[in-house]
């Protein structure tokens, strides 16, 4: 990662939904800047960086400003984290994290988080009747945890146009992950109510996003690593 152009990066997951236990990994998520003269040959630069141990998820630019703008939940979280979390900031990332409600749409939001909560749903239901090993009922725990958050994440952000990343009432996460492991049905409550709330409600949003800013942010980022004295 040091020798990459990060343009900013902090820690997700469980941590920054105030989520984590003993044992939790941390989780990281980033954006970085391939070199512009990378675009000019005949192979494209490699848009994302995945390891484990440690946990973390580079984008580049251009990728990342695609995910955002289609509504994706996890890579929209790197630019509403709270101050403490950001591990690396620059000056164009910044600039993004100003321009982050111009990436917004009401549609595509609601489609992609009730649409994630929608498969976690599936998920839990396809596992049975809650009778599995005790590492499976932790990760159905977890992923019915991971349902509730992204309902009410998607709602707020469809209702208001803002993002809070750590969650209320941690420990209404945790009742409601082992009442679901219990029992996958009792996710679906939630969820139908978070259907008709997304229904009823208004949005503060747009119903397409503002691709200008992004464009013109994405063409700063190539402007500035196009020499050689704009690699890190």
């Amino acid at each position: 990662m040091a020798a990459m152009n990060i343009l900013l990066s902090g820690i997700v997951g469980s941590t920054a939904y105030g989520l984590a236990r003993e044992g939790s990994d941390v989780d990281r998520l980033g954006m970085f800047a391939a070199p512009t003269e990378d675009f000019h040959g005949l192979h494209r630069p490699k848009e994302s960086h995945v390891t484990t141990a440690p946990d973390s998820t580079l984008h580049e630019a251009a990728k990342w400003c695609r995910l955002a703008l289609g509504g994706n939940p996890t890579v929209m979280e790197l630019v509403w984290l709270p101050d403490d979390l950001y591990e690396v900031r620059t000056p164009l990332g910044d600039e993004l994290i100003g321009i982050r409600a111009s990436l917004l749409s009401a549609k595509r939001v609601r489609d992609a988080y009730l649409g994630y909560a929608t498969q976690q749903f599936k998920r839990l239901y396809d596992r049975g009747d809650g009778s599995f090993s005790a590492d499976t009922r932790k990760r159905t725990e977890k992923h019915a945890r991971h349902l509730r958050r992204l309902c009410h994440q998607g709602y707020e952000l469809y209702a208001t146009g803002k993002l809070t990343i750590r969650v209320d009432d941690p420990q209404e996460y945790f009742e409601f992950g082992e009442e679901v492991a219990a029992d996958a049905m009792a996710a679906l409550p939630m969820l139908q109510q978070y259907e008709t709330a997304f229904d009823e409600t208004r949005s503060a949003l747009p119903e397409q996003p503002d691709e200008a800013p992004a464009e013109a942010w994405l063409r700063r980022v190539r402007t500035h690593y196009y020499t050689e004295g704009g690699r890190s």
